[in-house]
C-alpha cells in the first residue's frame, strides 16, 4: 500500500498540472504575475476624478500595457474557459464579458478597449485562443493613444442584465465599474486582478 502511495506522489510530481488560469496577454510565461505591466494609473483602486459624462470612481480593475512592440495584431485571451455573455462593438469601448465556472466558483471578466474581436455572443472561449486584440495605430490615431492598454476586470458578482440597442444589439450586460465610491463596495463586487492571479497562477 505504501508503494502505490509513493508511486502515486512520484507521477503526480513529475506530471505537468494543468492551470485553469492564464494571464490575459502573449507573454513567455502566462503563469507568472510578473508579466503584467500596468498604465501609470492603471491600478486597482485607484481614485479616478469626475471628467465630462463619466462621475468620479474608484478603478474597478487593472489598465494592462501591450506587451510586446507588435502594433498589428497582439492578441488578448480569455483567462481561463468561460462563455462570452455580452459583447460591444463600438469603437474605443469595445468590450466582451465572459462567465467562467471552475470547480463551481462564477466569476466574470471584463476586457475593454479591444479590437479585432473574434468570437461570438454565447460562444464557449478557453485560454488557448485569442478573443480580441490591442488597438493598431491607425485605431489608436483614431481613438487616442491613450487606450494604448486594455481594461481588465474580475467581477464576484453577476453583471447587471440590460436591454440591448439597435446600436448594440449584444450587449446584454454591463459592469459595475462606475458604481464604486468606496473600498468597501469595490470590494465587495470586484477581486483585484493582480490579487486574483497571485493566488491562483
Amino acid at each position: 500500500m505504501l508503494s502505490i502511495i509513493l508511486l502515486h506522489l512520484l507521477i503526480t510530481a513529475f506530471t505537468p498540472q494543468l492551470n485553469d488560469v492564464y494571464l490575459p496577454i502573449d507573454v513567455i510565461d502566462r503563469t507568472s504575475v510578473y508579466e503584467i505591466a500596468l498604465t501609470e494609473i492603471g491600478e486597482f483602486g485607484l481614485n479616478r476624478k469626475a471628467r465630462p459624462s463619466i462621475p468620479g470612481h474608484l478603478h474597478a480593475g487593472i489598465d494592462i500595457k501591450r506587451p510586446n512592440k507588435n502594433y498589428l495584431d497582439e492578441p488578448i485571451y480569455s483567462i481561463a474557459e468561460g462563455v462570452v455573455i455580452s459583447k460591444r462593438e463600438d469603437g474605443p469601448y469595445a468590450q466582451l464579458i465572459i462567465e467562467h465556472n471552475i470547480n463551481g466558483q462564477y466569476f466574470w471578466t471584463v476586457y475593454e478597449h479591444i479590437a479585432g474581436i473574434k468570437v461570438d455572443l454565447h460562444q464557449p472561449v478557453s485560454s488557448s485562443n485569442p478573443i480580441a486584440r490591442f488597438f493598431n495605430r491607425g485605431e489608436l490615431g483614431r481613438h487616442g493613444w491613450q487606450f494604448d492598454h486594455f481594461h481588465f476586470e474580475i467581477l464576484k458578482v453577476r453583471p447587471v442584465q440590460i436591454h440591448s440597442q439597435a446600436t448594440l444589439p449584444e450587449r446584454l450586460y454591463k459592469s459595475y465599474t462606475l458604481d464604486c465610491h468606496t473600498e468597501e463596495k469595490l470590494n465587495s463586487l470586484f477581486y483585484n486582478p493582480l490579487s486574483f492571479f497571485a493566488e491562483r497562477l
